[in-house]
């Protein structure tokens, strides 16, 4: 994140690649949820305790999708495999090691999951932990998803140095969630966040007031997109879109913040187009120090090829170029 979600998190919490990098990141997600998708239900396991991973067979899966729930106060936690996909209910961690499931994971209403942990902590830091999906993320009303974590952007809980790479085999989906925070993580559909977030107000509310003292906002960095960004009718205090590599378009719109230093849409490489409108602030630049966006199609309304924004301390700068 920039210096603006920096500082709403210290309010009270403390590369661009190539693009050739996206087709080989997608050959790559396919390839390794494909042969994860095609062994029987339940004959994958993890028993990771370093930065190896490995599977073992289980036994027949039951039919049922596992439940990850606990409080603020006492997470779930979600380590090891789930054959038939999980749904959280409450509060749910992924620090106990690997955590990969075969499916989806359906985030309920209020609910929690937060993968913003490098190490297995329920091992005494002994190991890595991450998540790996072979479906979608669901995030419903006012539901938070934590996914993934990186230094100087969006540091990682238990140990700022390191950081995570989480994978998602399909799409994440949020419907009026709370909010979505993804850093430097592999997506091999699509990510659409519709409506939700705090409100237009820079007050903390849910797990960002009860564990992150944090205003509400989104954000998406450093991640390897291989489907389309959809960013529409989100309100909330701050929300940021940098250094992503979009394989397909990108569509910022009618989007209502309270920091009028947000909507930071920039230094994304897009595949497709980029179209950005009715939104409050417009696309800027802030105090980001960013650099325009290439895009390989079309780019409209705020961020078209002819838009210029100031760009402190410097001379006013495109908010996309032509790549």
């Amino acid at each position: 994140m920039d210096n603006d979600a920096l500082d709403c998190q210290g309010k009270g919490w403390a590369m661009r690649a190539h693009r050739w990098l996206r087709p080989l990141v997608g050959l790559g997600l396919v390839a390794g949820f494909g042969i994860a998708a095609a062994l029987p239900a339940g004959a994958l396991t993890s028993s990771a305790t370093s930065s190896a991973v490995t599977f073992t067979p289980l036994g027949p899966s039951p039919s049922q999708p596992a439940v990850c729930s606990g409080t603020a106060s006492s997470p779930g936690q979600l380590a090891g495999t789930y054959p038939t996909g999980v749904v959280v209910w409450g509060s749910c961690w992924v620090n106990g090691g690997i955590a990969q499931v075969v499916g989806n994971i359906s985030i309920e209403p209020g609910s929690t999951l937060n993968a913003g942990f490098a190490l297995n902590d329920q091992n005494h830091g002994m190991g890595v932990s991450a998540l790996y999906v072979t479906g979608n993320i669901d995030v419903y009303g006012t539901g938070t998803l934590l996914l993934g974590c990186e230094p100087n952007f969006s540091p990682c809980a238990d140990n700022p140095a390191l950081s995570t790479l989480d994978v998602v085999g399909g799409s994440v989906v949020a419907s009026d969630p709370l909010g979505v925070i993804i850093h430097h993580s592999v997506i091999g559909g699509n990510v659409t966040e519709m409506g939700g977030g705090g409100g237009v107000t820079c007050a903390p509310s849910g797990i960002f007031a009860s564990s992150l003292h944090s205003p509400v906002f989104s954000d998406l960095e450093d991640n390897w997109i291989n489907g389309s960004v959809t960013l529409a009718g989100l309100e909330t205090c701050w929300n940021g879109a940098l250094r992503n590599h979009v394989g397909g378009d990108f569509t910022d719109m009618g989007n209502h913040f309270a920091d009028p230093d947000s909507n930071e849409v920039l230094s994304n490489v897009i595949g497709g187009n980029l179209a950005c409108a009715g939104n409050d602030p417009v696309v800027a630049y802030g105090d980001s120090h960013a650099s325009p966006n290439v895009v390989s199609g079309s780019a409209s309304g705020e961020c078209s090829f002819w838009t210029y924004q100031p760009d402190p301390p410097g001379p006013p700068m495109p908010i996309s170029v032509a790549g």
